[in-house]
């Protein structure tokens, strides 16, 4: 049986993370961190909506550290920063890998800063295909449909040709912060809030 004592943590843990929430909400500053799911893409979709709302006019700051994961939910939350009229700030730091770098990429290249130390990886979508063989088939056929997708809004967000952008995510392109800058990724590094607005 549980002491009085045993429940205090669980009970403080509630009110505090909405706390936490709410100053996040009231910053106008959303995190991605970790990887992109279904759940991750409705959570962030539904705050950037609500923001926009709340304040159309002010900027919303979004930081971003991930692998990457499901490309269709980097999709929403791209579609939805594009959507939305409130200007987005895509803030990289750790690492912006992989479906993370594609919706990083849905910021302007003004609007895209990362912080000294992150690291980024463009690559080709992959998938892990099963079933008979014209299932496996039509998979196969959606990754190179997807590829040519990624790889056309990589060149379009970074100015290189289409064919380098392709030669590039045949196989993991990582990149420091320096070298996303130099390639078009980010537009400059920066190490403090005060200069997002420079």
């Amino acid at each position: 049986m549980e002491s009085e004592d045993d429940t205090k943590p669980a009970a403080t843990a509630e009110p505090r993370n909405s706390y936490l929430e709410e100053k996040a909400f009231k910053s106008r500053t959303l995190l991605i961190f970790g990887t992109i799911s279904d759940s991750v893409a409705a959570d962030v979709t539904r705050r950037l909506i609500a923001l926009d709302a709340d304040s159309p006019e002010k900027p919303i700051d979004i930081l971003v550290s991930s692998p990457g994961g499901h490309l269709e939910s980097g999709d929403a939350i791209h579609d939805i920063v594009r959507f939305i009229s409130a200007p987005v700030n895509m803030i990289g730091t750790g690492w912006v890998g992989s479906a993370a770098t594609h919706l990083f990429l849905a910021a302007p290249r003004e609007r895209r800063v990362c912080l000294p130390n992150t690291r980024f990886l463009i690559h080709q979508p992959s998938g892990g295909a099963g079933g008979q063989a014209t299932d496996i088939a039509i998979q196969a056929q959606e990754i190179i449909k997807a590829r040519q997708r990624i790889a056309h809004e990589i060149a379009r967000e970074t100015g290189k040709p289409i064919d380098v952008v392709l030669a590039d995510i045949e196989r993991d392109r990582w990149l420091s912060a320096e070298e996303a800058v130099e390639y078009g990724l980010v537009s400059r590094i920066i190490q403090r809030k005060t200069e997002l607005k420079g």
